[in-house]
């Protein structure tokens, strides 16, 4: 068994061992029985374990708990990952109308008849989870559909597609990027959080795959199969309550669940949202077990900058407004402050200032106007905007659709209990640039992928228009991969806020808020904390470069 750690940032870990049995005993050593102070969250790939610090300090402990854990891993048995076996848990049923049928049967040599008869020929099982909510990665299928993906992802893949990558098959459980090779699509809903458990599919659990258009279908009654055939980690299926949000993330009216016992002071109400408008928090770290990203605001300094100037805990939520246009009433007086990008806002036409706390008085009204400079404004309140958590977090997951729905017009927000008194007369106040903008740079765990890194650096780029709380899109060189790499295809890892991805046609991505668990992309570099949160501020056409900071965790 050979075994490293490859650096992800500035809190992150990536260890690579060389079967999924071995990452999925590493989890269950530094995750389940014995989890480090400071490691929030475990993201488990086809060949790596992604270690994710909740600060740089605790990255150090980690790293010497991921050492001796791979090097006492030599020898054991591991953690097995269940065999298919004959019978299967769960019988999908797929379309085969896919649009890259034709591409996958000439990178194969099949006729799609006979790609529909290799993918239906044997049961697959669920290895591990991630990418989004519901997205099981599936092996022990037919060797000849190892077929590597896109050279350019889409932008949007439907839900219910069924694609190939590399070993692996899947099901993406909603409308989502994905760079997968489609062959299909099914009815069957992968992910329902008013079910128990949410994921249809979890690991361990044996998947047959029918051709919809030529049998009968034997539907499976979810509720009744037994996620536990895996002898290692699993998805445990304690029930998850949810109330005040739709599970397809269509935005509710009236009134906004509050949470539980907790008195509500005040309302705002939504008058208009401008182009987005979302409730933000910390996010819900530690749930890539379930394929559930931390989300959370995209400008996390931003965020708790509003929170220290009011005084309060970070994990009050607020309002994340995209290029102004939020106007909202209040009902009972709030104390509110304005953080992030900053823009002309007034209170019943009276101007107030940026990062400095004031009061909407009992039926005022606050317009935003559209930021002078950066996209996201950060409207944090006294109290918190007390909308009902989903998963442990008020945030909203624009990739999965988790959390509170995006605001629309006529909401009503409930306001928390207000909890102490500003404490800070002065305090650090970013502006976002509106010209070129640098983002430093760590070395991603795959950056011996490019054939020169200095071709991230060389010059600028560009913002695309395609770019959302996901990730920025950058235009400019065409990035070269390596020659011993040009032809390999990458098993899906655990990727990171900041992480910088290359796709096979050579454009990179920076991954943001939103990100998924999990990619299949090489990332050959990871922007540093605070470029992220200056990178969540970039607008679409603005120019950006990337520099190599100068010191590294």
């Amino acid at each position: 068994m050979t075994g490293r750690l490859l650096p992800s940032g500035e809190q992150a870990l990536l260890a690579e061992v060389d079967t999924l049995e071995e990452v999925l005993e590493l989890n269950r050593r530094l995750w389940v029985d014995d989890r480090a102070p400071g490691l929030v969250d475990a993201v488990t790939g086809a060949r790596t374990l992604l270690l994710v610090v909740d600060s740089a300090g605790a990255l150090g402990r980690v790293r010497s708990a991921a050492e001796t854990a791979i090097r006492t891993l030599s020898g054991s048995s591991g953690t097995a990952v269940a065999e298919a076996g004959d019978a299967a848990d769960v019988e999908i049923a797929v379309h085969y109308h896919g649009p890259d049928l034709a591409d996958v049967a000439e990178l194969t040599g099949l006729s799609p008849e006979e790609v529909v008869a290799a993918h239906t020929g044997r049961v697959w099982r669920v290895g591990f989870s991630g990418f989004a909510p519901g997205f099981a990665y599936l092996v022990g299928g037919d060797p000849r559909l190892d077929v590597p993906r896109r050279a350019s992802p889409r932008t949007r893949v439907p839900a219910g597609a069924v694609g190939l990558a590399g070993e692996f098959s899947g099901i993406y459980p909603r409308s989502s990027p994905g760079g997968w090779q489609l062959i299909g699509r099914t009815e069957q809903v992968l992910w329902d959080l008013d079910r128990d458990p949410p994921a249809l599919l979890r690991p361990g659990l044996r998947v047959q795959f029918v051709d919809a258009d030529r049998v009968d279908v034997h539907r499976v009654d979810v509720d009744s199969v037994d996620g536990d055939r895996a002898d290692g980690d699993r998805v445990d299926g304690d029930r998850v309550d949810v109330v005040g949000v739709d599970t397809d993330g269509t935005a509710m009216t009236g009134d906004r669940a509050a949470t539980a016992g907790q008195t509500a002071y005040a309302r705002l109400e939504v008058l208009a949202t401008g182009p987005l408008a979302l409730v933000q928090d910390r996010g819900r770290p530690g749930l890539s077990e379930l394929g559930v990203g931390p989300s959370g605001a995209a400008d996390r300094g931003a965020h708790a900058l509003g929170a220290r100037l009011l005084g309060q805990d970070t994990d009050r939520a607020a309002i994340e407004a995209h290029h102004g246009g939020l106007a909202l009433r209040a009902h009972g007086a709030v104390t509110v402050v304005l953080t992030g990008a900053p823009t002309t806002a007034t209170v019943d036409g009276s101007r107030v200032g940026h990062a400095a706390p004031f009061t909407v008085g009992d039926g005022a009204v606050l317009d935003l106007g559209r930021p002078t400079s950066g996209l996201r404004t950060y409207l944090s309140v006294r109290g918190g905007i007390d909308v009902e958590p989903v998963l442990g977090s008020r945030s909203y997951d624009t990739l999965s659709a988790i959390g509170p729905a995006p605001l629309r017009q006529g909401d009503l927000l409930r306001v928390g209990s207000p909890v102490g008194q500003p404490t800070v007369d002065v305090a650090p106040v970013p502006t976002p640039s509106s010209g070129t903008v640098v983002l430093d740079l760590l070395p991603g765990p795959r950056r011996d992928w490019l054939r020169d890194v200095a071709e991230l650096t060389s010059s600028p780029w560009t913002i695309d228009p395609a770019s959302d709380r996901v990730g920025l899109r950058l235009d400019g060189a065409v990035l070269t991969r390596s020659p011993q790499f040009e032809d390999r295809e990458l098993p899906s890892e655990g990727v990171v806020r900041g992480a910088v991805q290359v796709t096979a046609d050579g454009r990179p991505v920076v991954f943001l808020a939103d990100h998924p668990v999990t990619g299949g992309y090489p990332v050959v570099a990871v922007v540093t904390e605070r470029a992220a949160d200056l990178a969540a501020q970039l607008v679409p056409g603005q120019q950006v470069r990337l520099r190599m900071a100068s010191s590294r965790p």
